[in-house]
């Protein structure tokens, strides 16, 4: 093989290690731009990342008063309020706060001071901080979890768990349920839902049972009727059924609330109302 035979070899040789590193260069300039491509959308795709619900029921600045009646003695007094919107998890939440308090007269026999607070998803009608702080009697219990719903974890006050995506709290699955159509619902149908408490996930059905008109010392109203399937987390320590009644309108406010507990019930009977998100149409004149 002579000298210009073998220079055209390496000529080709280089020419094609240029051509073979121009290839490279292009795939991984092309898969950079798929990259960033992927990135953008990624980063808009977070944007719609959860669900909407529309919600026609409540908004900020509603508070809903309740007497708690322990057979025909005045008990306790309870309220539900949305004192304001805040940033969590860069979403905008509202702060949802439950208090419940026996009233003096009956301290003496069971005294309660239990305080709620939940932070709403105003889009997506989900919790991503729940705290519950109870005082019953001589049982009390101070426990706090924020729902990491983009990780799929719930960071308790006592430790770090699984948890699925949407997953509840006892309070704002409430708020969730008043969001929900139930005019083509039959007597007996469930609506499943998940809620967290404790250290684990439990099933929540919302059973449907119907229609009745209720009068308590707000007024007559015209309800639905349904049942929360709670396994744990109920207020007063449940050990039966929670039943409640909701307006039949868009607003579907908790008019009454029946809670089995250790001997006897419990009634908590909507007594007065503010800052509703809309007409009251349920209410009889």
């Amino acid at each position: 093989m002579n000298h210009e035979t073998m220079r055209k070899i390496k000529s080709k040789r280089k020419n094609l290690k240029k051509e073979i590193l121009l290839l490279l260069f292009l795939l991984l300039a092309f898969d950079s731009q798929a990259q960033t491509k992927s990135a953008r959308l990624a980063f808009d795709e977070s944007k719609q990342e959860f669900r909407k619900i529309e919600n026609k029921a409540f908004k900020l600045g509603e508070k809903l008063t309740f007497e708690v009646n322990y057979g025909f003695v005045t008990a306790g007094i309870a309220e539900y309020s949305i004192p304001k919107i805040v940033k969590l998890a860069g979403r905008d939440v509202y702060n949802v706060v439950f208090n419940v308090s026996s009233v003096s007269a009956f301290d003496p026999f069971y005294k309660v001071r239990d305080h709620y607070e939940t932070y709403i998803d105003v889009e997506g009608i989900f919790p991503w901080r729940f705290e519950q702080h109870i005082r019953e009697g001589g049982y009390s219990r101070d426990f706090s979890a924020f729902f990491d719903q983009r990780k799929g974890k719930a960071k308790t006050s006592e430790g770090s768990y699984d948890i699925p995506k949407y997953v509840h709290d006892i309070v704002s699955a409430l708020y969730l349920a008043r969001t929900f159509d139930y005019s083509k619902m039959k007597v007996g149908d469930k609506v499943h839902l998940e809620n967290f408490y404790k250290d684990k996930t439990y099933p929540l059905a919302i059973l449907y049972k119907g229609k009745e008109t209720v009068s308590v010392k707000a007024g007559k109203f015209d309800c639905i009727i349904l049942e929360p399937l709670v396994q744990e987390g109920g207020l007063f320590k449940s050990e039966g059924s929670i039943v409640v009644w909701l307006t039949n309108d868009d607003l579907k406010i908790p008019v009454k609330v029946k809670t089995k507990v250790l001997v006897g019930s419990i009634d908590a009977e909507l007594s007065g109302y503010t800052g509703l998100a809309g007409e009251l149409k349920a209410k009889r004149k």
